[in-house]
Order: C-alpha cells, then structure tokens, then sequence
C-alpha cells in the first residue's frame, strides 16, 4: 500500500483490477473536464471570505451597538463591522465604513465621511461634512472643524515625551488623558494629503494645505501651503485649494493682491500673511 505504481505495473495486473485502473482513470478525466467546462458543483466559501459590498452598509438607527447614549439618526450609514463605543454622536447623513473604531464621547458631524479601517479615540470632535480617508489615526485632543479633508494614512499625534512605562517599568502607564495630554485643533476647510504625521500642541489654519508625507511640527497660517521634514511653508493656496503664488525672498515687503484664476476669489498677502478680500456669502 502507498507505492506509486508505473505504466509498466498495471499492464501486469491481472484484468479486474487493469479494468478498474482504467475506469477510475476514465472517471477522474471526465470530473476535471466537467471542471474545466463551468459545470463542475460550486463550493460554499466561508463566510469570514465573503466580500463587503456597498449594500451592506445599513442605517445608524439599526446598528447593533446602538444604546441609549450613542445618537445615530437613521439617515447616517454605518457599515456592520464597525465598532461603535457608548456616548458617540454621528450627525445626519454621515457614513461610517468597515473597521472604523469610533471610541467613546468620539463626535461626528453631519454630512462627514469616516473612511475604511480610520481610529478615532476618545472624545475627538469633527464639524459637519469632512472627509476622513482610511487608515487614518486620529489621537484624544484632536478637534477638527468643518469642511477639513484628511487624506489616507494621516497619523495624529498628542504627546511630545511618551513613555509606555514608569521609570523603574514596574507599572504600565495608563493611556487615559493627562496633564501630558496636548490639543491639536484642525480649522475649518484645511487639507491635509496623504501619509502626514501631525505634531501636537498647534493648529493648522483655515483652508491651509498640507503636502503628503509632511511632518507637521508647528502651526500653520490660514491659506498657507506646506511641506517637507519639517513642513515649511511654500506658498499660499486659495479656498477653492488653487495655488495662489510661491513665497520667495523677492516678495517684497509691501501688499500682494492676486485673483485665483480658478474661481475669482481675490486675497491680499503681505509679509506671508493671506487676507480674503471677498469671500464667498455662507
């Protein structure tokens, strides 16, 4: 038993057992023909393999971690792998995709997008209609206003000197907020590209842009555009995220004014600081 036997083997076996070689062989063929036709049985995929569609997604009324102290209205959608901790608000209309951890107190506002495998911890707040990409990581302290784009793989940060353990590591530190613990506040309408690491203790302007892949290690100024390691600034951009003009050390020092060629809104800038001089009506 177990031998592989040769052509030569089964031409001295005795006919039955040839004839049932043979019959087997005929057998086998004729399954992976039907195969190779579409015909073959089809078998049931695990469920753990079935893929997540759009459809999936269900109204926040109906989510299974809904409490009595969590608010989503029935026109928010929240996809059923995400997990939503007691106390989180989600305003109307927005959507919450797979594996996005929602930590307690965690706000959302209305209209807002909270992208694939996204982390936002305790407390953090956005304002209505802003757009988190996945992968992002958005630490406690972190305040985002309205309107701000947050692109993919965006790291937040709220410790300058983080330690996992006390000085002899005898006792892990707890990840509660502490007197360690610095805000981040994100004003309304700024972008941040992919792949940034944000610093803590700053703000990044309204309507600012940041450049993907930059540290972030300062504030930003409205309307400015950053980049780098360290980001610096570069230039200015309008609302609509147009560039408006290249900082240089020919610049001068008197009054810039430009139109963006993009949606006509005109600016001021002097010494790097940009004013609006006709904004739109809100």
């Amino acid at each position: 038993m177990g031998e592989n036997r040769g052509r030569g083997d089964i031409e001295r076996c005795p006919q039955s057992s040839l004839e049932a070689t043979i019959k087997f062989i005929h057998h086998h063929q004729r399954k992976r023909a039907e195969a190779s036709n579409g015909h073959a049985p089809a078998t049931k995929k695990p469920s753990s393999l079935k893929k997540r569609k759009k459809n999936d997604m269900i109204h926040g009324d109906q989510h299974a971690t809904q409490k009595a102290d969590t608010a989503m209205p029935s026109t928010c959608r929240i996809h059923p792998t995400a997990i939503i901790e007691d106390g989180v608000k989600i305003g109307a209309g927005s959507s919450v995709w797979d594996n996005v951890h929602l930590r307690y107190g965690a706000q959302i506002g209305e209209q807002c997008i909270v992208g694939e495998k996204s982390y936002l911890a305790y407390e953090v707040k956005t304002g209505n209609r802003v757009k988190i990409n996945a992968f992002v990581y958005i630490c406690t302290a972190v305040t985002i206003e309205d309107g701000v784009m947050i692109s993919a793989g965006t790291i937040f940060t709220n410790d300058r000197f983080p330690r996992a353990a006390t000085p002899d590591l005898k006792q892990l530190r707890s990840s509660d907020p502490d007197e360690h613990t610095l805000p981040t506040l994100v004003r309304e309408g700024a972008t941040i590209g992919a792949g940034c690491v944000i610093g803590n203790d700053l703000v990044i302007g309204r309507f600012a842009m940041v450049g993907m892949g930059s540290l972030v290690t300062k504030s930003v100024p409205d309307f400015h555009l950053v980049f780098g390691h360290p980001a610096k600034s570069v230039g200015c951009v309008c609302r609509c995220g147009q560039l408006l003009m290249r900082f240089s050390e020919n610049n001068g020092d008197g009054t810039t004014e430009i139109k963006c060629s993009a949606c006509g809104l005109r600016y001021a800038v002097k010494d790097k600081v940009v004013l609006e001089l006709n904004p739109p009506n809100r």
